[in-house]
């Protein structure tokens, strides 16, 4: 049985799909194997590697740009989404690939793949973000193969704990604890889960799996972003981060 996050995130992004897709889907398209909402380019940063002849399977995919584009770097990629209005879009995305993609709507918490069926697993802000760790990481491992690799990226704790309802903005003051709550809800957007760095560790170690590299990512200089966030801030603090790990 899905879980109230889970259940109140399908709603949120079957409710959203179009109008997100709306707003961000050019730019997403623009810029398909890149990361995060500055769309710093996987060429720069450099954390799947070579993903030819790989079986890979993108953790929440909304509109499967990130697949699509893998795809086409000769990857075997699996598109999972929970939400049918974001597959949707990745339908009609996909209609004219040349390569057929598999959609799957699925909960990431459930994933209907037998084990040790991919070399890696990745998420662009994707169900590692909207799912919780101590459900979503032992899923993965058991989907990967020895050695098989988990890339996601998420946003850090620092936007939340400094996050100003007012003005919708991070600030430059710290306005909440940075511990002690795992579930972040508003109540027009999605429920987030965000953990401590400490956390973190313990759950991808109680997984089994070996953090190879964590990339903070910093604005550009004069980045822009269809997501309304503010570059200056998130040029002096990293708003957002890539886990690079490996099934041990």
């Amino acid at each position: 049985m899905s879980t109230p996050a889970e259940q109140h995130n399908r709603t949120f992004w079957d409710d959203d799909a179009d109008d997100y897709q709306a707003v961000h889907g050019a730019a997403l398209v623009r810029a398909p194997d890149a990361w995060g909402v500055w769309r710093i380019p996987e060429a720069d940063v450099r954390v799947l590697g070579d993903v030819a002849g790989l079986d890979v399977l993108e953790y929440g995919c909304g509109a499967a740009q990130w697949s699509l584009a893998l795809a086409g770097q000769g990857a075997r990629v699996v598109a999972l989404d929970q939400s049918t209005a974001q597959l949707a879009h990745a339908a009609r995305a996909s209609a004219g690939a040349v390569r057929a993609l598999p959609l799957v709507c699925a909960s990431a918490t459930r994933v209907p793949f037998a084990a040790a069926s991919f070399d890696l697993v990745f998420c662009d802000h994707g169900a590692m973000s909207f799912c919780d760790p101590d459900t979503t990481l032992p899923e993965v491992a058991r989907l990967l193969r020895r050695g098989g690799r988990l890339v996601f990226s998420h946003t850090t704790p620092w936007p939340y704990v400094t996050y100003r309802r007012r003005t919708d903005r991070a600030t430059r003051r710290l306005r909440r604890s940075y511990f002690g709550r795992r579930e972040w809800a508003e109540a027009d957007g999605t429920v987030d889960f965000v953990l401590t760095m400490g956390e973190w560790v313990s759950a991808f170690r109680a997984a089994g799996f070996v953090i190879d590299d964590l990339v903070e990512l910093r604005a550009p200089k004069g980045a822009t972003t269809t997501f309304g966030w503010d570059a200056a801030w998130a040029r002096r603090w990293p708003a957002e981060q890539i886990w690079v790990l490996h099934l041990s």
